[in-house]
C-alpha cells in the first residue's frame, strides 16, 4: 500500500475492508469491493489475494486461479496454495491439482496451510475416485484425536467424510463427534488449554508473541497454529494506512524544514574569506601609510 498516493491507499483500503466485513453475509457485493481495489491497485499482492478469495467465494474458480498465481507471483508465498488446487479441483482438473499440491515442500507450511493443503489433496483424490489415497492424503500428524488446534474440526469432518465413502460408518461418527467437541471446545476457550470430559481433549490458542515459533507449524506442536486459510482476508486498517501517511507527510515537513534552515544560515567559509580579505587590505594600506 505504501507505493499508492494517500489518496488512493485510503480508497483501496477502505474497499478491502468491506469485502472482509462482507465476505461471509454477501460474497457478491464483498467481490465487487474487491474489483474495485483491484482497479485501482492492480500491483498489490494483498488486493489480488483479496480477488482472489472472493472469486472462490462465488465460485468462479477460474478467475481465483488467475488471481491467485498473480498474488504468488507477486509476494512469492505459497500461503495460498490449497485454495490453489481446490480451484483446480473446481475447474476439473483433478491431474493438475494434485501435480500443483506435491510441487511444494509441505514441511515449509505452516500447520494450519498444511491442513488446508492435506484437505484440497484428498478431494482430488476423490474426485479421481481413489478413497483409500484421499484417506491417506489426511493422515497427517495434524490428525490428532488428544489434541484441537483451530484448523482441527475441519479435518477431522473430512476425515469422517472419507471414512463413510469407505464404507465405514462406525469409524465416522467418531471422528464428526471428535470434530463436533472441538467446536465446543474452541468456542469455549479462555485459556491456553481446555479439557474436554476426562479423554484429555486439549484445546490450545496460539500465543501472539509465539506465532512464528518454527514449533508452532509442526503437528502436535504446544502452541496453536494461525487460523485457518478461508478466515485470513486481513480487514486492511485505514488508521494504519493513514498513519503511515502522515508519517511520510512528517518526514518530508522535516526535510523541508532543514532544507529552508540550510539556505536561510550564513555561508561560514565565505564570511570567514570576506573577513580574512578585509583585514589584508587594512594591513596593505598601513604599510602605504608609513
Amino acid at each position: 500500500m505504501k507505493t499508492l498516493s494517500r489518496e488512493n491507499a485510503d480508497e483501496v483500503a477502505r474497499h478491502l475492508a468491506m469485502a472482509a466485513q462482507l465476505i461471509d453475509d454477501d460474497p457478491a457485493l464483498a467481490h465487487r469491493h474487491a474489483l474495485a481495489a483491484e482497479r485501482r491497485a492492480g500491483r498489490v499482492a494483498v488486493v489480488r489475494e483479496t480477488l482472489a478469495i472472493t472469486a472462490y467465494r462465488m465460485g468462479e474458480y477460474a478467475l481465483a486461479l488467475r488471481e491467485l498465481r498473480t498474488y504468488r507471483r507477486i509476494s512469492g508465498k505459497d500461503d495460498q496454495i490449497a485454495l490453489m488446487v481446490d480451484s483446480e479441483r473446481g475447474v476439473g482438473r483433478a491431474d493438475r491439482a494434485l501435480e500443483l499440491g506435491r510441487s511444494v515442500d509441505r514441511a515449509a507450511l505452516p500447520a494450519d496451510v498444511q491442513v488446508s493443503l492435506a484437505i484440497a489433496m484428498s478431494g482430488a483424490r476423490l474426485d479421481r475416485g481413489e478413497t483409500e489415497a484421499a484417506l491417506a492424503e489426511l493422515e497427517i500428524p495434524q490428525l490428532n484425536r488428544s489434541r484441537a488446534f483451530s484448523y482441527s474440526p475441519e479435518l477431522f469432518d473430512a476425515y469422517a467424510t472419507v471414512l463413510e465413502d469407505l464404507g465405514r460408518p462406525s469409524d465416522a461418527a467418531e471422528w464428526h463427534t471428535l470434530a463436533g467437541r472441538a467446536r465446543e471446545a474452541l468456542g469455549q476457550v479462555d485459556e491456553d488449554v481446555v479439557l474436554v470430559e476426562e479423554e484429555e481433549f486439549a484445546v490450545e490458542q496460539a500465543d501472539t508473541a509465539e506465532a512464528g515459533d518454527a514449533e508452532a507449524d509442526m503437528a502436535g506442536a504446544e502452541v496453536g497454529a494461525a487460523e485457518p486459510v478461508a478466515v485470513e482476508l486481513e480487514t486492511v486498517e485505514l488508521e494504519t494506512v493513514e498513519l503511515e501517511t502522515a508519517e511520510v507527510d512528517a518526514v518530508e515537513a522535516d526535510g523541508a524544514a532543514g532544507e529552508t534552515a540550510e539556505a536561510d544560515a550564513p555561508d561560514t567559509d565565505q564570511a570567514e574569506a570576506e573577513t580574512a580579505e578585509a583585514k589584508g587590505t587594512r594591513d596593505d594600506e598601513d604599510a602605504d601609510a608609513e
